[in-house]
């Protein structure tokens, strides 16, 4: 299996089986993970915010191929997104508060942020696509 990762991770056309999201998800997540250990250990929380915001762009393609194939609405991955950009924009003007005791907006937000996740992931990692051609393309189980 071959897979095209600048088309997973900057196209918004077309749609993505199970099997290639949980790869690019992967591939995508254990590289972020290590870029935000590497930038909060070495610089602080501001700096792994700024990391964090810069993995949304490919985070939106990953997801949103995938939801095109669940045959769902982009907003529902914008939403998600736009709900992860301002927990970094409360970290990054200070509203977020200290790691250790964060404010009770900014543990509202994340705990709203952590239930979305949890469902779209669900949603996006384990439930089939729609079954043959959708109106973002073909079933990629069949192509």
């Amino acid at each position: 299996m071959t897979m095209n990762l600048a088309y997973l991770y900057t196209g918004f056309d077309g749609r993505i089986g199970r099997r290639t999201f949980w790869i690019g998800f992967l591939i995508l997540i254990v590289i972020e993970i290590a870029a935000h250990l590497l930038a909060a250990g070495l610089f602080n929380e501001r700096l792994a915010a700024i990391v964090d915001l810069a993995f949304t762009y490919p985070e939106f393609a990953l997801l949103g191929k995938r939801a095109q194939d669940r045959d769902l609405p982009l907003f529902l991955i914008a939403g998600f997104l736009t709900m992860s950009v301002v927990l970094n924009l409360l970290i990054l003007i200070g509203l977020a508060g200290p790691a250790e005791q964060p404010t009770p907006l900014y543990m509202v937000l994340a705990l709203l942020w952590l239930v979305y996740a949890a469902a779209l992931l669900i949603d996006l990692g384990f439930r089939r696509g729609t079954v043959g051609p959708n109106r973002h393309g073909p079933d990629p189980l069949r192509a």
